[in-house]
């Protein structure tokens, strides 16, 4: 289906369409009120009445037919547009070859905007330069108004036209964000509503799977992959798509990059819908997190279950890495640090603070936590 076919293109185009119903009844009256007011001023009267009837039998009929969308065709137009120069054109017939205003005057002005309103800017331009051309031709005299009036018709016809064609794509582009909001919506509603339920329904057959051995953790192993990519669709993304790339040039969507680090042993959580942020923000962050998981791959072991959580609010972002491990002894990281092994402090407080940003380290007994807290702008981007 054309943009042009769309529920919404019609609209706007029939809404126009009403209003030039309206326009042509008006333009309708001026003239049939002038060929009478200017009986005087005709070579043939009867001529003259014959071209009102023609007037009043059209407008009657394209009001009729222009209501409904479906009769809005090429042939019709294209009747319109040639009602109009027939009008014009037996204009020296009907008042004499040193006329000055023609018969239809500004009643052409409703074939005009007609083409205009369905075929845009270039089917107004069009039939500006028709009706323009064909009222030129037939003067034996062009003064200042004459070339006014037809240069009004060569310019009304594209600026009518492209008008349109602006309110129609407005029109496109707000239904195609209400229905992405919608989208955005139902996504979310899905995730609360299966992280409650299914997901924590595979993650535990996953860690009991793996518990139990043999045929149970091939189960797991198989909980653990439909989680993953569960966890995928209710984000909007296929599984196995790279970190997605926002509308603006150097963007970057956290919640994207933060899903690839998912493995049966690391559970990725976040907002349903995409976490935009400078792209050199979201490298940074992901680096910082990989490095935290590193950790717990190599302290705690490989088999080691760990939890990422991302948090998004309008000016920052929170990232919380967690394991179940035995913690980090007292006065450990202060000690690596004066030794010059800076793994943790370099890989991950140093990048986040780099942001402007805080990382701060929670271990215990029950385990280790990262709280990464980033602002989603900075001076670098």
């Amino acid at each position: 289906m054309s943009a042009w076919t769309s529920p919404a293109a019609i609209e706007v185009e029939s809404r126009l369409f009403r209003a030039l119903a309206v326009l042509r009844v008006v333009v309708l009256i001026n003239a049939v009120g002038l060929t009478v007011y200017r009986a005087g001023n005709f070579v043939s009267p009867t001529a003259a009445l014959v071209c009102a009837l023609v007037m009043i039998g059209w407008t009657v009929f394209v009001l009729w037919a222009y209501a409904e969308p479906s009769r809005r065709t090429a042939v019709l137009i294209g009747a319109d547009l040639a009602v109009a120069l027939g009008l014009l054109l037996v204009t020296p017939l009907v008042k004499g070859p040193g006329f000055q205003a023609s018969v239809p005057g500004f009643w052409v002005s409703g074939a005009l905007l007609a083409c205009a309103i369905h075929y845009r800017w270039i089917g107004g331009l069009l039939a500006g330069v028709a009706l323009a051309a064909a009222d030129l031709v037939l003067r034996q005299e062009i003064d200042q108004s004459i070339y006014g009036n037809a240069f009004l018709l060569v310019i009304a016809g594209p600026v009518v036209g492209y008008m349109c064609e602006s309110v129609q794509r407005m029109a496109l582009e707000r239904d195609e964000a209400q229905r992405a909001a919608a989208r955005a919506e139902e996504r979310a509603r899905l995730a609360r509503a299966v992280h409650d339920g299914v997901l924590q329904v595979l993650a535990l057959v996953q860690r009991r799977g793996g518990e139990l051995g043999g045929d149970a953790a091939e189960l797991g192993r198989l909980a653990g992959e439909q989680e993953r990519e569960l966890r995928l669709l209710i984000r909007g993304e296929q599984p196995g798509q790279g970190s997605a790339v926002g509308p603006a040039q150097g963007m970057a969507d956290l919640a994207a990059a933060l899903a690839e680090l998912e493995t049966g042993t690391v559970t990725v959580s976040g907002p349903a819908n995409a976490v935009e942020m400078p792209a050199r923000r979201v490298g940074e962050i992901l680096a910082a997190t990989r490095a935290a998981l590193d950790n717990v791959r190599r302290h705690v072991g490989e088999d080691a279950r760990a939890w990422v959580l991302l948090q998004a609010f309008p000016d920052h972002v929170e990232v919380s890495v967690r394991d179940e491990g035995p913690g980090i002894a007292d006065g450990r990281v202060a000690q690596a640090e004066r030794d010059g092994r800076l793994g943790i402090v370099g890989s991950v407080r140093g990048r986040i603070e780099d942001l402007g940003g805080k990382a701060e380290l929670i271990t215990g007994a029950t385990g280790t936590e990262w709280e990464l807290t980033v602002p989603r702008t900075g001076v670098d981007g």
